[in-house]
């Protein structure tokens, strides 16, 4: 059952970011949520392999089974892995812990097994609206575009802020989401900036990025009156749902009708106008808990390339990339030095300058480099490596540079008349945790900003003989 190389996907289990939100939970909100097949499969989809393995070895038996039982299947090396996916299982309560039986949480169990055989009535798979005459459903190439045009909107927001540019204002939900999460930060009481953070957001890919967000909105239902659970459920059944099939809104609960406009401004789920009764998932909704891309290629002649890489780069330190897309160039530009734009074509350079930007706005060396892994045109998918060797380790270079020297405010401590004040007024210091630097041949200490009240008080009061 469990493989040497197993605990490389108990880690990789772990990194999905909605796990640890749920491990968080009660035992009275996951159950709840169990309730729901759709919500069932959905997280069976999130686990690791061995998790799965696991789980589908119980799902189809009615009675507990020895633990030592399925440890028995368990090789030595995997003996490590397969402890760590019992964990995660505990966790999300769906496997009890126990050291004597192993059985599946019944509700659990039930619902996957009406996912997987397609029993039930529970519609928690979304009902499907029946067709209107007057208004065919949108295609897959309309709900792409509208998907790509919602969440570029808000990304290329970001990254223009600060600059001069003002492109399309997403809705002042995704803004108050955008704030929350710590992607930007309000200046001078209205200005939205982009934060550190939100430098490294747009460096992040696509899934990853809306699973940032999704997870600010879903710590912040109890804030704004929303059943968690229901939220919860809605969002793994749009992941469920069929791309290009309009489903019913009546079905829906009072939250989860309230989600809608939510999801409309973030391009997870599109209708017609607000009052209507029926709505679309986008791609970004179906491939909420799969690990196919959840956008589409961007629109224009690069389109093809967008989808496979776009980016070349050079051992001189030049890029070329073939794009149009100004989302593109704007991202491309936070750590480039653009030199010439062409229709499809935009040519630059990385330069000591550029990167020391980048690290300046909280970009790390290593997010360069995976961006540009990740972009690497398919001519670029040839070399071995990827990326030319010089390049990436000046970029890791240049971050050293910058780590290599750190900078504190404080105040510096001299001419103590003995040694004996110099030591007792340096221990008292020493006990506060407030002393950055000290020389004793000198008889000189560096103290920091925050002690210096302390330091100062003790000073005179051992002067005036207090102490």
């Amino acid at each position: 059952m469990a493989h040497a190389h197993s605990s490389e996907d108990a880690e990789q289990t772990a990194s999905h970011a909605l796990l640890s939100f749920l491990w968080s939970q009660s035992q009275n909100t996951l159950t709840r949520l169990y309730q729901k097949p759709s919500s069932c499969l959905s997280i069976f989809r999130l686990l690791g392999p061995l998790e799965r393995q696991l789980v589908m070895n119980l799902l189809w038996l009615d009675s507990a089974i020895p633990a030592s039982t399925m440890s028995a299947w368990v090789t030595r090396e995997g003996r490590k892995a397969y402890e760590a996916s019992l964990a995660s299982l505990a966790k999300l309560h769906i496997l009890p812990v126990s050291s004597v039986k192993l059985s599946l949480n019944s509700t659990f169990k039930t619902s996957l097994r009406h996912a997987i055989t397609g029993g039930g009535t529970s519609g928690s798979f979304g009902v499907p609206a029946e067709r209107d005459g007057k208004h065919p459903p949108p295609s897959v190439a309309e709900l792409d575009a509208y998907a790509l045009e919602r969440w570029e909107t808000i990304l290329h927001y970001m990254v223009s802020s600060g600059s001069g540019r003002y492109p399309a204002r997403p809705s002042q939900g995704v803004l108050l989401l955008l704030q929350r999460s710590g992607l930007m930060t309000s200046v001078h009481g209205s200005t939205l900036q982009i934060t550190s953070s939100g430098f490294q957001f747009l460096l992040y890919p696509p899934h990853t990025q809306l699973w940032e967000l999704l997870l600010q909105y879903l710590h912040m239902a109890d804030e704004r009156q929303m059943d968690l659970v229901e939220v919860l459920s809605f969002l793994f059944m749009l992941s469920t749902m069929e791309l290009g099939r309009e489903y019913s809104v009546d079905h829906l609960s009072n939250t989860q009708k309230a989600m809608l406009e939510d999801l409309r401004d973030y391009g997870i789920v599109w209708q017609r106008k607000p009052s209507s009764s029926r709505f679309s998932p986008t791609r970004l909704a179906t491939t909420l808990t799969s690990s196919a891309p959840p956008l589409p290629t961007t629109s224009g002649a690069g389109a093809n390339a967008a989808s496979q890489g776009f980016i070349v780069l050079e051992t001189n330190y030049r890029i070329y990339a073939y794009t149009d897309n100004p989302l593109q160039i704007a991202i491309l530009n936070l750590f480039i030095t653009l030199k010439s734009r062409f229709p499809n074509l935009v040519v630059g350079a990385i330069t000591r300058e550029s990167v020391k930007k980048a690290l300046a706005n909280g970009i790390t060396a290593d997010q360069i480099i995976s961006y540009l892994t990740t972009h690497a045109h398919p001519q670029m998918r040839k070399n071995k490596p990827l990326l030319p060797v010089t390049v990436q380790d000046q970029i890791r270079l240049w971050e050293l540079e910058k780590n290599r020297v750190k900078s504190q405010e404080g105040y510096l401590y001299t001419a103590f008349s003995s040694q004996a004040d110099y030591e007792y007024v340096l221990d008292y210091a020493k006990k506060l945790d407030i002393v950055l630097w000290e020389n004793a041949a000198r008889r000189c200490f560096f103290g920091s900003l925050e002690g210096h009240a302390n330091i100062r008080g003790f000073i005179e009061r051992r002067t005036a003989g207090n102490i």
